[in-house]
């Protein structure tokens, strides 16, 4: 039996949250995330912006790169940067984690969990996941 973690995403800084659940992954936990919408960037929101919208931009529509424009894809596809994804142990790691918008009805009774040093905002500029995402054009 694997230990389920359920983590709320709301408040947590994007790259310490992942950095977090990257390596809880890789020693062999499943993990649930939910209101990843609610995960903030810290930094210039229009500066942000433009970071994301250049990826997004990169490559073409047949080969890719393809970078994801809803919260829940982008937040996972953060965390599989952080994660050997292209090797085995990865691999698995990877298949691990479920990433939500919202808290779905079968986790409603979980206990959420909050990861304290992914919360410390150093800065009083930031934009939540949701609001990027809206920017970039995202229907969730």
């Amino acid at each position: 039996m694997r230990l389920m973690t359920v983590i709320d995403a709301s408040g947590h800084v994007l790259g310490r949250l992942s950095s977090f659940v990257a390596k809880r992954l890789l020693e062999g936990e499943e993990i649930h995330i939910v209101n990843s919408e609610q995960a903030i960037i810290t930094g210039d929101s229009d500066s942000i912006f433009k970071e994301y919208q250049t990826i997004r931009k990169i490559g073409s529509q047949r080969k890719g790169p393809f970078y994801p424009k809803r919260p829940d894809r982008i937040l996972k596809r953060t965390i599989r940067g952080m994660i050997p994804y292209q090797k085995p142990r990865g691999r698995t790691a990877f298949k691990r984690l479920r990433v939500y918008v919202g808290v779905p009805s079968e986790l409603e009774k979980e206990k959420l969990e909050r990861i304290e040093k992914a919360c410390e905002i150093t800065t009083p500029r930031y934009i939540q996941l949701a609001d990027l995402c809206k920017r970039l054009g995202a229907k969730f």
